[in-house]
């Protein structure tokens, strides 16, 4: 079974992966993939060099991330080509992992990936689980975590769909404003629920 791990920014998500791993569960991150996916060297690095120039790179020739941030921030056809590029790799590779643990053994295995919704992934998945806290406490631990202003963080969370548009497409929710504690209990439970076993 693939369990697909979602939230919302500053919902908490790395918080419950990092105890899934506690539990011995393997985690595909999709962000990790996605970081190493652009390495140099990897094909989607040299797709992404050939549609947006040696301009984006810094001196060692790895990407400029603030560069290519700002390049496809407010171009949304700009933007639709860096996905075109990095989105396939990131899918085939996360696939290519689940594989591996699956042939290793394991029953369970879990696929953090933060817009598993927004990127139309839901196929990826067996079932999903969504870390869920109110948005406005969202803004709260966004700004705080990151030092940032309400606007920049308003524009970061409506960057994605609202955490309570998330709902409709969880198979087990965990409300996360509370403590760590009730956090795993919630996660134990519902782990047992999902009939999630190693």
């Amino acid at each position: 079974m693939i369990i697909g791990l979602t939230g919302g920014i500053a919902s908490g998500k790395s918080t419950v992966s990092a105890m899934l791993k506690e539990r011995g569960y393997p985690v595909i991150d999709a962000d990790i993939i996605a970081r190493e996916a652009v390495d140099p060297g990897q094909e989607a690095y040299e797709k992404i060099v050939q549609a947006f120039g040696e301009e984006i790179l810094h001196e060692d020739k790895s990407i400029d991330r603030k560069k290519l941030g700002s390049v496809i921030f407010n171009d949304k056809a700009k933007r639709q080509i860096l996905n075109e590029i990095v989105h396939p790799a990131v899918r085939k590779e996360m696939k290519r992992q689940a594989h591996e643990y699956k042939e290793s053994g394991y029953q369970t295995v879990i696929m953090d990936i933060p817009l598993l919704i927004e990127s139309n992934l839901l196929h990826m998945v067996d079932k999903v689980l969504l870390v869920y806290v109110p948005r406005s406490l969202q803004l709260e631990r966004l700004m705080k975590r990151d030092g940032s202003q309400r606007e920049e963080a308003e524009s970061r969370i409506a960057s994605q769909l609202p955490i309570d548009e998330k709902k409709s497409y969880a198979d087990a929710i965990i409300y996360n404003e509370g403590t760590i504690e009730k956090t795993e209990q919630q996660l134990d439970a519902l782990l047992v629920q999902l009939g999630a076993s190693k």
